[in-house]
């Protein structure tokens, strides 16, 4: 129903069974929360497969060097079911600072201190830490 809460639970998936990579069905919206993903350190890198109708987006993740995985919680805001918008003075910092959330604006795929930078709102997508 929702290929972006798809899109996370295969990367939660794949970071608990400390998997190297993870095949996504490509999106333009996909590939954009991927490299901000990416631009956040939260993946390593990113890699787009196929041709045509049958492309994907492979996401090379990120462990410390424990072996933890970089992502120790991302989960979904908006969902299809229930929008939630946000103004620029109701993006507050995600963990004190230390996780990001991510929000579809005017100017693209942007996290809360990008969007706060540019003075946008928009729909909250996810929150990542």
């Amino acid at each position: 129903m929702d290929p972006i809460a798809d899109m996370f639970t295969k990367i939660r998936n794949a970071q608990a069974v400390k998997k190297e990579t993870v095949l996504i069905p490509y999106s333009k919206l996909k590939m954009e929360i991927a490299k901000a993903l990416l631009k956040n350190n939260y993946i390593k890198e990113i890699n787009r497969r196929g041709k045509k109708n049958k492309k994907s987006i492979e996401l090379v993740l990120a462990y410390d060097e424990n072996g933890k995985g970089m992502i120790n919680y991302i989960g979904r805001i908006s969902k299809p079911s229930r929008r939630i918008y946000l103004s620029l003075k109701e993006i507050k910092p995600v963990r004190r600072g230390f996780g990001i959330m991510l929000l579809s604006t005017t100017k693209g795929i942007l996290t809360d201190k990008e969007a706060r930078k540019e003075k946008v709102g928009g729909e909250a997508i996810c929150e990542i830490w």
